[in-house]
């Protein structure tokens, strides 16, 4: 069944009004003491007795503006809806809330270009790796500021990594990783990229409009494929930063073999040998080629 783009029904409510709802620090409150429950749902006096606020009739209204489309009333009391717990998560991400300032960090591996120290970066809720010998970009992608708390800066770099892996191979199964929306897939080969490579993969959600670019390599992390070629040398692929692995962010390793169909070939290689990923216009493998030592 396919929805439409703007379903009209007497429960949607604007936008505007929506974000008007939670511009209260109490219903925020509301919201996270139910997020913080540890068993749902949670009935009024107990949700009353979480937040601090003496007049239990002020308590009741501000609920009641949340209830429906952020919270749920049951017979046994009140529980967060999904919309309510993607308030409290974007609280919590430091979406909207923190702008942190750390410092630059080296992070594990070396630069595949000429063999350089890699340096980590964050600015504008942004990490990027570049070297720090010949300044060759080895990836720019967004990383939310909570994810920085608490953390060491290996573990932030850990963290980055898995974001990555995972963002970007859901983008190329067509699941937008901000709304679940369609994701397009567009092959690109013009203008400058971040990414320092000129193949390269553009997905925009068309609910939403979140924007993802990818190096072609990239996509192929969590294929199965891919994974036993590096289980075969008793290497784990998903240990592996993609930043250490060339095939992820140079442009050496990609080419376009079609355009009508698109037809890329993405090598892999590991030791002696080399695994060729055919994939088509969507990044999706069509086929495989394996080279070994001697044959």
């Amino acid at each position: 069944m396919r929805v439409d783009e703007s379903p009209e029904t007497d429960a949607d409510i604007d936008p505007a009004t929506a974000f008007s709802v939670i511009a209260s620090e109490t219903r925020l409150d509301i919201l996270e003491a139910l997020w913080r429950a540890d068993d749902r749902p949670v009935r009024f006096s107990e949700l009353f007795d979480a937040v601090e606020l003496a007049d239990s009739g002020q308590f009741n209204y501000h609920l009641q503006e949340l209830t429906g489309q952020f919270v749920s009333q049951g017979a046994d009391g009140y529980d967060l809806r999904y919309a309510g717990t993607q308030v409290i998560r974007a609280v919590r991400a430091g979406t909207f809330t923190r702008t942190p300032d750390i410092d630059p960090f080296p992070v594990t591996g070396a630069c595949t270009r000429c063999g350089g120290g890699l340096l980590a970066e964050y600015a504008d809720e942004q990490f990027a790796i570049d070297c720090e010998d010949c300044g060759k970009a080895h990836g720019e992608y967004p990383f939310p500021p909570g994810g920085l708390v608490d953390r060491t800066p290996a573990e932030v770099a850990t963290a980055f990594a898995e974001r990555v892996r995972h963002l970007h191979c859901l983008a190329a199964d067509g699941v937008c990783p901000d709304c679940a929306g369609r994701m397009g897939t567009e092959i690109s080969r013009d203008g400058d990229c971040c990414l320092d490579v000129s193949v390269r993969a553009e997905f925009v959600c068309e609910r939403c409009r979140h924007e993802l670019c990818s190096p072609v390599g990239l996509t192929l992390l969590d294929n199965s494929r891919v994974a036993a070629f590096y289980d075969d040398h008793g290497v784990d692929l998903s240990s592996r930063p993609y930043w250490t692995l060339p095939w992820c962010v140079d442009d050496q390793y990609t080419s376009v073999e079609a355009t009508d169909p698109w037809r890329l070939a993405v090598q892999i290689p590991l030791a002696e040998a080399e695994l060729t990923a055919y994939l088509d216009g969507d990044l999706q493998p069509v086929e495989f080629e394996r080279q070994d030592c001697g044959h």
